[in-house]
């Protein structure tokens, strides 16, 4: 594994002439992913709304990873910092705490996206460094993360919490992405069961995947976590993912 010396990481707001390209990286997330509502209504706001929670690494002139974080209050009633809705949940709190001047208490990871041409460098672990050092000089002590572990997809019908606890030799997580955070120093604290939904007829699902979904129960789909469920007397198909809440302990900025 072989890092790049001439990268260049900063948050958004240092760079803010990077917004309009932070999605010029070529990515390989499954097609379906980005119909999550929550998604499609809030991600694309989030650079713009928390650039100093968000990070960006430059290669020259060549913009290759982004990683994006929300602040929201996890004191108030009926929330916690590691909610069941994982993903969408922190990231719906996050615009309505902003819009109501709620004073944020925690942060939370949403992705951190490497072009296909740097995976295999170790830009992943110095994405997350920066994320963790971005969550510090806004005077926070934690950075939560609800993690999709990127080889889970190749045993969709396994259960997340008997996946999580598989463990190579040395002890570290058999998933290379729970393993990059673990040896960053976070800790597995709890699965998200709902952490992302993806709802749709099931035209819409055999355009996303070119699966034929005419038959009634569970569908492994290539890149979904878990098995999606067809529904054809009603024409529908849901897909509800499970994350991994994963704590990161943040360290006090040096300067």
């Amino acid at each position: 594994m072989t890092e790049i010396d001439s990268l260049v990481i900063t948050t958004l707001a240092e760079r803010p002439s990077l917004l309009s390209r932070m999605y010029e990286i070529a990515e390989t997330w499954p097609a379906f992913i980005p119909h999550d509502p929550v998604g499609e209504a809030l991600l694309g706001r989030v650079a713009e709304d928390f650039p100093r929670y968000c990070v960006v690494a430059t290669d020259g002139d060549r913009v290759v990873a982004r990683g994006l974080s929300v602040p929201f209050t996890a004191d108030l009633e009926g929330r916690e910092e590691m909610p069941d809705k994982g993903w969408d949940q922190v990231l719906v709190w996050a615009f309505r705490d902003q819009r109501h001047g709620h004073a944020p208490t925690a942060v939370s990871a949403l992705e951190i996206t490497v072009d296909t041409a740097y995976l295999g460098r170790g830009l992943s672990y110095r994405m997350l460094a920066a994320l963790r050092d971005a969550a510090g000089r806004q005077g926070h002590d934690v950075l939560l993360a609800p993690v999709r572990p990127t080889a889970k997809h190749v045993e969709p019908r396994v259960p997340m919490a008997e996946y999580v606890g598989r463990q190579r030799d040395d002890g570290l997580p058999t998933d290379p992405w729970l393993r990059v955070h673990v040896k960053a120093g976070g800790t597995i604290q709890k699965i998200a069961p709902a952490s992302m939904t993806v709802s749709g007829s099931l035209s819409q699902w055999r355009r996303w995947t070119g699966l034929p979904f005419t038959s009634d129960g569970d569908v492994d789909v290539p890149g979904a976590l878990v098995p999606v469920h067809c529904d054809t007397a009603h024409d529908r198909a849901v897909y509800v993912e499970p994350n991994v809440w994963i704590r990161h302990e943040v360290k006090p900025p040096t300067t």
